[in-house]
């Protein structure tokens, strides 16, 4: 069973997590945009979703050994978009996710590639651009 929110709402910050992330973390359907695989994907590291993430990295990408944090109190905080930038099989999603690690907070300021293979979206790999 998912775990979400007392609320409900998505982890990722877009709505309901039913009709958000649940939708692809549960329900089994597939991303239609880049923006929206990398959402649920911030919404499977939250939830420990270990296997929904290794599903969701390109093949050739993939790195060995585990994927999801499981550092103990880490919390994860928001997410923000900052942008979608879809060119055909290609996309980029530059975004900034908070987190809390023993009390203390944290970002991490990402611009990701992704690849549509098949009809599926899948994260290729990222950069992590200097914050002024």
């Amino acid at each position: 069973m998912a775990r979400t929110s007392e609320s409900g709402k998505c982890p990722c910050g877009g709505g309901e997590y039913a009709t958000c992330c649940g939708r692809f973390l549960d329900q089994g359907q597939i991303a239609q945009t880049a923006e929206q695989l990398m959402r649920s994907r911030y919404t499977a590291y939250t939830l420990g979703n270990e296997a929904y993430v290794r599903a969701t990295w390109y093949p050739r990408t993939l790195p060995d050994g585990v994927l999801v944090s499981n550092e103990p109190g880490m919390k994860w905080l928001g997410l923000d978009v900052r942008r979608h930038v879809p060119s055909g099989d290609e996309a980029t999603v530059e975004f900034v996710a908070r987190y809390k690690v023993g009390g203390r907070a944290h970002r991490m300021h990402e611009i990701s590639r992704f690849l549509r293979e098949d009809g599926r979206w899948y994260y290729v790999d990222g950069s992590f651009p200097n914050d002024a």
